[in-house]
């Protein structure tokens, strides 16, 4: 363990490690998805899809690596046990910050099947990770405001059409599906300026999931809806890196979706936009009365 170092040489030595594994593992994913992209046939996926896969597991694993070996971590998580990794998983997570990803994967990592996340647009022009992201297929979405829709309803069809495309690539092999319902992280000054009902959590963006459920409801097993506290405080990134992150708990629950919620418009149809909503909102509800509950225990 190399926790016992001063906290800022830990860090200098974490994000060495972590740029590390994505330098050694970031070429062989873009050596497969350039074969893929020159040879775009479904036979050519079923093979090359499972290599991608195994390499992302990979990677995931020498991050956990790196985290064991710099940071002191006390884990309390429940929920992980009976989860099959030959399924698709609509996963769902309340976002803090950077440090909620590593510890999804680290956690999940070969549990369930490959995490993809829905990611902003811009993102694929980040640096060496944009092109991983885009060689493992995760499904970039353009995030509108509800004004510039209004003035431009076209593009609510075009993203639609968009995010469909892309999980249909997921139907192949079994994939979890993971968003973020608060669609960006949680901080006290968007949480104000929200107005959010809810006392840990901003208010949820049922749009992606809905169309997840659309584009591929029928393959989902369950929707497995992930709690995640840091009883110390939310960690910033280079706080986490510099070993800060002393506590995590985490609860996974394996809920049924319903099943007039799996086949619906949620942009065209009010009244099935309504019923899912509801659906969110008490999923919500329930998350944000079981971390005041998380945090309330901690602390006796």
């Amino acid at each position: 363990m190399l926790n016992a170092l001063p906290a800022p040489l830990l860090g200098v030595l974490a994000f060495a490690l972590l740029l590390l594994n994505i330098l050694f593992w970031v070429p062989f994913l873009l050596v497969f998805a350039a074969i893929k992209l020159l040879l775009p046939f479904q036979r050519v996926r079923l093979l090359l899809d499972p290599v991608l896969v195994g390499i992302a597991h990979n990677w995931i694993a020498c991050n956990s690596g790196w985290m064991a070996l710099t940071q002191n971590t006390q884990w309390d998580v429940q929920g992980i046990d009976g989860l099959e990794a030959h399924n698709w998983y609509l996963v769902n997570a309340n976002h803090q910050c950077a440090a909620d990803i590593f510890v999804l994967q680290h956690l999940l990592n070969r549990r369930i099947p490959l995490l993809k996340f829905f990611i902003k647009q811009q993102l694929i022009w980040m640096p060496i990770m944009g092109l991983a992201w885009w060689a493992l297929d995760f499904p970039f979405m353009r995030r509108h405001s509800e004004a510039y829709l209004k003035k431009h309803p076209e593009m609510r069809a075009k993203d639609q059409e968009a995010t469909r495309r892309a999980c249909a690539k997921f139907a192949l092999i079994p994939t979890s599906v993971t968003n973020f319902m608060e669609g960006t992280r949680f901080t006290p000054a968007k949480h104000a300026r929200q107005q959010s009902p809810y006392r840990y959590l901003l208010k949820p963006k049922a749009g992606g999931v809905a169309l997840a459920l659309n584009a591929m409801g029928d393959k989902f097993q369950s929707l497995l809806d992930v709690t995640i506290v840091y009883p110390e405080g939310i960690p910033g990134f280079w706080p986490f890196l510099c070993g800060r992150m002393h506590r995590v708990i985490v609860r996974v629950r394996s809920l049924p979706i319903p099943q007039h919620l799996r086949d619906g418009d949620y942009g065209d149809d009010p009244a099935f936009r309504e019923a899912f909503s509801a659906w969110v909102q008490q999923l919500w509800k329930e998350k944000d009365a079981q971390i005041a509950a998380l945090l309330a225990q901690s602390r006796a």
